[in-house]
C-alpha cells in the first residue's frame, strides 16, 4: 500500500474516533488527491509544507521541526530504536509509554522561579 493510500486510512481512522482535526500538516510527496480526499471526504483541512526549489543544503522547513522533535524523543526511550514488538498493539502501547515518560518529565521539571 502507498503512502497516499495509507495516509486516506489513518485520516479516516482518526477523524472517526477523535475529535474532528481542523489542520493535518503533510509532507510535499501526500500532494494530489489526498488534499481532495480531506476536503470532500472528511472536511479537513490539508496543508502541504514544500521545500521551495532554491533551497540548499539542510534546511529546517516550517512544522516539519516538530514531528523530526517529537521522533527524537520517541528515540531516547532504547526499546524502541528497533522494531521489538511482535504485534502492532503492543507497539503502540510503547509509544504511549515513551510519550508518558516524556510528559510526566516535563510536568515535574522545577520551573524557575520568577523574582
Amino acid at each position: 500500500m502507498g503512502d497516499r493510500a495509507a495516509a486516506q486510512v489513518l485520516l479516516t481512522q482518526v477523524t472517526a474516533a477523535h475529535h474532528l482535526p481542523a489542520l493535518v500538516w503533510a509532507d510535499g510527496g501526500y500532494t494530489g488527491s489526498l488534499v481532495e480526499y480531506c476536503l470532500a471526504a472528511l472536511a479537513l483541512a490539508l496543508a502541504i509544507v514544500k521545500r521551495s526549489d532554491d533551497m540548499r543544503g539542510f534546511v529546517v522547513l516550517p512544522k516539519r521541526w516538530i514531528v523530526e522533535r517529537f521522533f527524537a524523543h520517541l528515540m531516547r526511550s532504547r526499546h524502541l530504536v528497533r522494531d521489538f514488538e511482535r504485534s502492532i498493539a503492543s507497539a503502540e502501547a510503547m509509544v504511549y509509554w515513551s510519550t508518558t515518560m516524556l510528559m510526566t518529565r516535563r510536568v515535574a521539571r522545577p520551573r524557575p522561579s520568577r523574582a
